[in-house]
Protein backbone atom coordinates (compact mmCIF):
# COMPACT_ATOMS: atom_id res chain seq x y z
CA UNK A 1 0.00 0.00 0.00
CA UNK A 2 1.19 3.55 -0.71
CA UNK A 3 1.27 5.76 2.09
CA UNK A 4 -0.55 8.92 1.41
CA UNK A 5 2.09 12.29 2.21
CA UNK A 6 0.69 14.45 5.15
CA UNK A 7 -0.35 17.36 3.50
CA UNK A 8 0.75 20.94 5.64
CA UNK A 9 -2.41 23.51 4.93
CA UNK A 10 -0.40 26.55 5.14
CA UNK A 11 2.81 27.12 4.77
CA UNK A 12 4.44 30.20 6.01
CA UNK A 13 6.65 32.23 3.86
CA UNK A 14 8.01 36.06 3.98
CA UNK A 15 5.51 36.29 7.04
CA UNK A 16 2.58 35.53 4.58
CA UNK A 17 0.56 32.36 5.19
CA UNK A 18 0.50 30.27 1.88
CA UNK A 19 -2.21 27.74 1.09
CA UNK A 20 -0.54 24.35 1.13
CA UNK A 21 -3.55 23.23 -1.10
CA UNK A 22 -2.74 25.26 -4.26
CA UNK A 23 -0.08 24.69 -6.46
CA UNK A 24 3.34 26.29 -5.97
CA UNK A 25 2.93 28.79 -8.52
CA UNK A 26 -0.95 29.95 -7.22
CA UNK A 27 -0.07 29.98 -3.87
CA UNK A 28 3.30 32.01 -4.33
CA UNK A 29 0.76 34.91 -5.46
CA UNK A 30 -0.48 35.06 -1.87
CA UNK A 31 2.54 37.06 -0.92
CA UNK A 32 1.95 40.82 -1.42
CA UNK A 33 4.09 42.03 -4.40
CA UNK A 34 4.39 38.50 -5.96
CA UNK A 35 2.66 38.55 -9.33
CA UNK A 36 2.15 35.00 -11.97
CA UNK A 37 5.69 36.43 -13.77
CA UNK A 38 7.41 36.71 -10.66
CA UNK A 39 6.20 33.74 -8.95
CA UNK A 40 7.26 31.50 -12.04
CA UNK A 41 10.87 33.17 -11.73
CA UNK A 42 11.16 32.24 -7.65
CA UNK A 43 9.82 28.79 -8.64
CA UNK A 44 12.51 28.01 -11.15
CA UNK A 45 15.45 30.29 -9.04
CA UNK A 46 14.64 27.40 -6.54
CA UNK A 47 14.66 24.61 -8.37
CA UNK A 48 10.91 23.32 -7.51
CA UNK A 49 8.14 21.43 -9.35
CA UNK A 50 6.15 24.77 -9.88
CA UNK A 51 2.98 22.68 -10.20
CA UNK A 52 3.09 20.41 -7.28
CA UNK A 53 1.26 21.01 -4.13
CA UNK A 54 2.91 23.71 -1.94
CA UNK A 55 1.82 21.50 1.03
CA UNK A 56 3.56 18.48 -0.02
CA UNK A 57 7.23 19.72 -0.77
CA UNK A 58 9.83 18.79 1.53
CA UNK A 59 11.11 20.73 4.40
CA UNK A 60 14.52 21.43 2.21
CA UNK A 61 12.03 22.85 -1.12
CA UNK A 62 10.14 25.13 1.02
CA UNK A 63 13.53 26.14 2.67
CA UNK A 64 14.72 26.77 -1.33
CA UNK A 65 12.16 29.04 -1.90
CA UNK A 66 12.19 31.61 1.33
CA UNK A 67 15.33 32.44 -0.26
CA UNK A 68 14.74 32.57 -3.62
CA UNK A 69 11.40 35.03 -2.19
CA UNK A 70 14.17 37.07 -0.25
CA UNK A 71 16.70 36.99 -3.30
CA UNK A 72 14.63 37.86 -5.93
CA UNK A 73 15.33 41.90 -5.72
CA UNK A 74 19.22 41.52 -6.42
CA UNK A 75 18.32 38.42 -9.09
CA UNK A 76 16.32 40.19 -11.87
CA UNK A 77 16.86 43.33 -14.34
CA UNK A 78 15.20 46.69 -12.82
CA UNK A 79 12.78 46.70 -14.85
CA UNK A 80 11.28 43.19 -13.20
CA UNK A 81 11.06 45.71 -9.89
CA UNK A 82 7.78 46.55 -8.65
CA UNK A 83 9.78 49.87 -7.52
CA UNK A 84 12.48 50.39 -10.10
CA UNK A 85 13.50 53.72 -8.21
CA UNK A 86 13.35 54.34 -4.42
CA UNK A 87 12.09 57.74 -3.96
CA UNK A 88 14.02 58.32 -0.59
CA UNK A 89 17.13 56.06 -1.42
CA UNK A 90 17.36 56.32 -5.09
CA UNK A 91 17.89 52.52 -5.44
CA UNK A 92 15.71 49.45 -7.34
CA UNK A 93 13.83 47.80 -4.40
CA UNK A 94 11.05 45.36 -4.65
CA UNK A 95 8.43 45.63 -1.81
CA UNK A 96 6.99 42.40 -0.69
CA UNK A 97 4.39 41.25 1.88
CA UNK A 98 3.93 44.49 4.47
CA UNK A 99 6.12 46.75 2.98
CA UNK A 100 3.90 47.04 0.08
CA UNK A 101 0.88 48.46 2.23
CA UNK A 102 3.46 50.93 4.70
CA UNK A 103 5.64 51.95 1.51
CA UNK A 104 2.59 52.87 0.18
CA UNK A 105 1.17 54.84 2.99
CA UNK A 106 4.42 56.14 3.47
CA UNK A 107 4.35 57.61 0.13
CA UNK A 108 0.67 59.59 0.66
CA UNK A 109 1.79 60.97 3.63
CA UNK A 110 4.45 62.69 1.75
CA UNK A 111 2.70 63.60 -0.89
CA UNK A 112 0.36 65.26 1.52
CA UNK A 113 3.22 66.67 3.73
CA UNK A 114 4.50 68.64 0.70
CA UNK A 115 1.27 70.04 0.11
CA UNK A 116 1.56 68.13 -4.18
CA UNK A 117 -1.96 68.29 -6.00
CA UNK A 118 -2.11 64.20 -5.35
CA UNK A 119 -1.54 64.76 -1.65
CA UNK A 120 -4.36 67.55 -1.67
CA UNK A 121 -6.90 64.92 -3.43
CA UNK A 122 -5.92 62.16 -1.24
CA UNK A 123 -6.40 64.82 1.98
CA UNK A 124 -10.06 65.47 0.68
CA UNK A 125 -10.95 62.28 -0.48
CA UNK A 126 -11.67 62.78 -4.21
CA UNK A 127 -10.27 60.65 -7.42
CA UNK A 128 -6.53 61.18 -7.49
CA UNK A 129 -5.68 60.30 -11.17
CA UNK A 130 -7.90 62.44 -13.46
CA UNK A 131 -10.99 60.93 -13.46
CA UNK A 132 -14.03 63.02 -14.36
CA UNK A 133 -16.19 63.85 -10.45
CA UNK A 134 -19.07 65.82 -11.71
CA UNK A 135 -21.36 62.47 -12.23
CA UNK A 136 -19.52 59.51 -10.39
CA UNK A 137 -17.33 59.64 -7.47
CA UNK A 138 -20.32 61.23 -5.20
CA UNK A 139 -19.57 60.54 -1.16
CA UNK A 140 -21.99 61.86 1.20
CA UNK A 141 -25.72 63.56 1.23
CA UNK A 142 -24.97 64.59 -2.39
CA UNK A 143 -28.15 63.85 -4.78
CA UNK A 144 -28.24 63.35 -8.17
CA UNK A 145 -29.45 66.02 -10.97
CA UNK A 146 -30.28 69.61 -10.36
CA UNK A 147 -33.14 70.99 -12.30
CA UNK A 148 -32.73 74.65 -13.51
CA UNK A 149 -35.76 76.66 -12.19
CA UNK A 150 -37.76 78.15 -15.62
Amino acid sequence: MDQEEEIKYFVRIRDTDLDGTKKALIALTGIKGVGRHAATYIANKAQVNSHALLGKMSDEEVERLRTAVDEYAECVPTWMLNRPIDVLSGKPRHLLASEVGLTLEEDINTMRKIRSYRGIRHETGQKVRGQRTKSTGRTGTTVGVKRKKE
